[in-house]
């Protein structure tokens, strides 16, 4: 029963999961924003015709984090606050047929490919006209800047190609097209992001141009800074550390999830890379690339892993010192190569496991950030919290990455969406403390 009038044509988008489906939310968003639309981004107040929920099906947690967002709406649609519930993401591509048994309230459910149909539900057009148009959901003066979609790798551990499909790249002009759009609205620093960077261009123009494409975004005027996410280690194109090197606006940064370091585990998981190849790789980088920030993603409690496999992964962080570094405990997924294993390590080992690794992390953490003090560093603010100033470095990520703080007085003011030098003057295990120059 309808309890209040809710504002017609009033629409709150709710996302879970990665970065990347928060693009997919900010397109989504920008569409409807182009047809008249109301719409606001996890809202938090019940007063809206309709909810889009754009759901996580990437392991355990996240599946169980969107069926809880799912229920919540679809309460408040039983209760008269919403008036229709669709539902969109890696959660309803993959399991929409059981889904719609399960939670026949939902008025309508998507996959991951499905923009037109949500907007064709909604009566509304589909815009091509609106390249790199998006309502941005982070801070203006950073975006995250998806250059392709789905994934071709055959890791055994993961479930993203059944959920985004095949590896499709955006042609090179589209995205330079797009970053351009997203500079003359403030934006200053790009997060590129994709299941797997370095596959780019392998389908278009049978050739891995990541370099190219880094090379031609660093041409946008007003982009700052350049940043690379999820880059897959085997096969990896050693030029684009060379376009790293050339352009100042690409940070010395890169984020290239390895998940193990055992050949046990690392053939099991079908990483097509060993042990030596991937030492070898981090060694190259770092080389070529004196002062880059590695960050790294592990998996602990992969079927099989014995303790020797873990040990091994803790003397390998030990010895390699990532600048950043986190790990996941193993989620068994099903239709995956790795489900046909047996799930033997239990969840209380696969905690004991991750944390061990996360204990030796923040120790190395914590030595490389005192190495900080009595430097100076270029940081980009990101927001003010109760006194603090926040921001990053070049070698810091948002939200997963360490923080500089800058005390807010009188003597030091900065606008956020602004670069200022810093001068650290403490260290904490993620967290950096400085005064402006």
């Amino acid at each position: 029963m309808k309890t209040k009038t809710l504002k017609k044509n009033k629409v709150n988008v709710v996302t879970l999961g990665c970065s990347k489906n928060l693009v997919d939310s900010e397109v989504l968003m920008g569409q409807l924003k182009a047809n008249k639309f109301q719409v606001e981004h996890e809202s938090k107040e019940d007063d809206h015709q309709i909810v889009i929920i754009n759901t996580c099906g990437f392991v355990d947690n996240a599946k169980q984090e969107s069926i809880d967002t799912i229920l919540r709406y679809v309460d408040a649609k039983k209760d008269g606050d919403v008036e229709k519930v669709y539902v969109t993401g890696c959660l309803s591509e993959r399991y929409k047929t059981d889904l719609e048994k399960e939670i026949p309230e939902v008025d309508a459910w998507f996959g991951t490919r499905d923009l037109p149909k949500i907007l064709k539900t909604l009566k509304a057009d589909y815009k091509h006209e609106l390249v790199g148009e998006r309502l941005l959901t982070t801070p203006q003066h950073y975006a995250y800047f998806k250059i392709s979609e789905g994934c071709d790798r055959p890791c055994s551990f993961c479930a993203i190609p059944l959920m985004r499909g095949k590896h499709q790249s955006v042609p090179v002009e589209e995205l330079a097209l797009r970053a351009k759009t997203l500079a003359a609205k403030g934006t200053r620093e790009l997060l590129l992001i994709a299941q797997d960077l370095t596959y780019y261009g392998l389908d278009i123009y049978k050739k891995r141009e990541l370099a190219n494409l880094i090379d031609k975004l660093a041409d946008t005027e007003g982009i700052d800074w350049i940043r690379l996410h999820y880059a897959f280690p085997s096969g990896f194109p050693m030029e684009v550390l060379d376009v790293m090197k050339k352009r100042p606006n690409v940070c010395k940064y890169l984020d290239m999830p390895l998940q193990h370091i055992s050949d046990n585990m690392l053939t099991s998981m079908r990483r097509g890379i060993t042990k030596q190849k991937t030492i070898d790789l981090v060694n190259k980088i770092r080389d070529t690339v004196p002062g880059i920030a590695l960050r790294t993603t592990l998996i602990a409690g992969y079927p099989g892993e014995t303790k020797k496999d873990h040990e091994e992964m803790l003397k390998w962080v030990e010895e390699t010192r990532f600048e950043r570094l986190g790990i996941f405990t193993y989620s068994h997924e099903e239709n995956t190569h790795a489900h046909t294993l047996k799930d033997d390590v239990s969840e209380t080992v696969k905690r004991k496991r991750a944390d061990a690794v996360m204990a030796v992390q923040q120790e190395i953490s914590l030595q490389l950030n005192q190495q900080k003090v009595g430097q100076t560093f270029k940081v980009l603010f990101d927001r003010k919290e109760m006194d603090y100033f926040i921001g990053r470095t070049e070698f810091d990520s948002p939200d997963v990455d360490n923080e500089v703080l800058v005390k807010a007085d009188k003597n030091s003011y900065v606008r956020i969406g602004d670069f200022a030098n810093v001068k650290i003057t403490e260290a904490s295990d993620f967290d950096l403390y400085g005064t402006l120059i």
